[in-house]
């Protein structure tokens, strides 16, 4: 319990107490199975943490097939044996992401095509990241996979192990944003 009390004393230090909130939008392809996991874990991670009023949660879909649909059941009872609710609705990327958003974190590299072909303009594109690019294990520098697969057609294990990528990652994330490598 003390070691989570210091985690979050020095990420709150880290931060900054009087800027604005880092806000992240995790994307997928439907927004109903990867990118609402990865913003249920993060949010688990951030509350973990204290630092609700330091970081702003949303996940989008670049398709808009799924548009107000919940998250899919077997994503959300993957989180629920994990103590992580997923949560709200699917809804699809807008251009006023580019601006309200500090960083678009996509699932896979078809996504972050996607994104970058919506970014409005140079800068916006640069806001857009793979998220497993923040997992220690996977980042580039590392030489391993950074694609998140999409589960949706796969055996029930695929969600287990969506879970299982998106935690790591959005640990080794929130621990980059927490020193200040990340805003």
């Amino acid at each position: 319990m003390a070691d989570r009390h210091v985690r979050a004393v020095d990420a709150g230090r880290a931060l900054g107490r009087g800027e604005p909130p880092t806000r992240l939008l995790f994307v997928c392809l439907g927004n109903i199975c990867r990118s609402p996991t990865a913003e249920g874990v993060m949010r688990a991670l951030v509350e973990r943490d204290g630092l609700q009023r330091r970081i702003e949660l949303e996940s989008a879909g670049t398709g808009s097939w799924h548009v107000g649909s919940p998250p899919d059941a077997r994503a959300a009872d993957a989180a629920r044996t994990r103590g992580v609710t997923l949560e709200g609705t699917a809804r699809q990327v807008r251009t006023r992401d580019f601006v309200e958003f500090d960083l678009l974190l996509a699932m896979d590299r078809e996504n972050l095509r996607e994104l970058r072909r919506l970014a409005p303009h140079e800068q916006a594109r640069g806001k857009v990241r793979l998220l497993r690019e923040f997992d220690p294990a996977s980042a580039p520098h590392a030489g391993g996979e950074l694609e998140v697969p999409d589960p949706y057609y796969g055996a029930e294990r695929g969600f287990d192990e969506v879970f299982e990528l998106v935690q790591a990652a959005c640990e080794g994330l929130l621990a980059q944003i927490s020193v200040g490598e990340v805003s």
